[in-house]
């Protein structure tokens, strides 16, 4: 689907707040509430908008330790890719989990509630294959957090 500049203000306004009317949204971009609701049943049919959902405060929930964790395997076969993966993709805590090129294999994105906690899902982890090496780095602060993505037109 190509993108034009209507359908990229569409888009920025709905990563703000989805939960706004389609009328209001109109309004912000200078359509009529039909022609923009008509854009975002498109944008939601093409696959551009993936899906909607409400953002929770994980502190609020008990779940204010985030955890980076580095994976290292000596294991490359895809046999031992489908079951890490699929080990790793059943771990609740576990909200982010991407294969990387360079030194690290994988780099996870971990929400729990105390490094006691993070112990537990740690032995989760190192059950589902055979792992060379597992580095943790505890978030001190969180400086920046968005889920927008970054839309300019170039």
């Amino acid at each position: 689907m190509k993108l034009d500049e209507v359908d990229l203000r569409i888009l920025k306004e709905l990563q703000r707040d989805a939960s706004r009317p389609a009328s209001e949204i109109a309004e912000i971009v200078n359509l009529s509430t039909n022609a923009c609701w008509r854009r975002i049943k498109l944008l939601q049919e093409s696959g551009v908008i993936k899906k909607q959902v409400a953002l929770v405060d994980p502190a609020m929930v008990g779940k204010g330790l985030t955890v980076f964790v580095e994976i290292r395997t000596a294991q490359h076969g895809d046999g031992w890719l489908e079951k890490f993966s699929e080990g790793v993709s059943k771990i609740d805590e576990v909200v982010e989990f991407h294969r990387l090129n360079g030194n690290v294999d994988y780099l996870l994105k971990i929400l729990v509630t105390s490094i006691e906690d993070y112990d537990r899902v740690y032995k989760k982890i190192i059950r589902t294959a055979p792992l060379h090496d597992v580095t943790s780095y505890f978030s001190m602060e969180k400086i920046k957090e968005t889920t927008e993505i970054p839309l300019d037109k170039r």
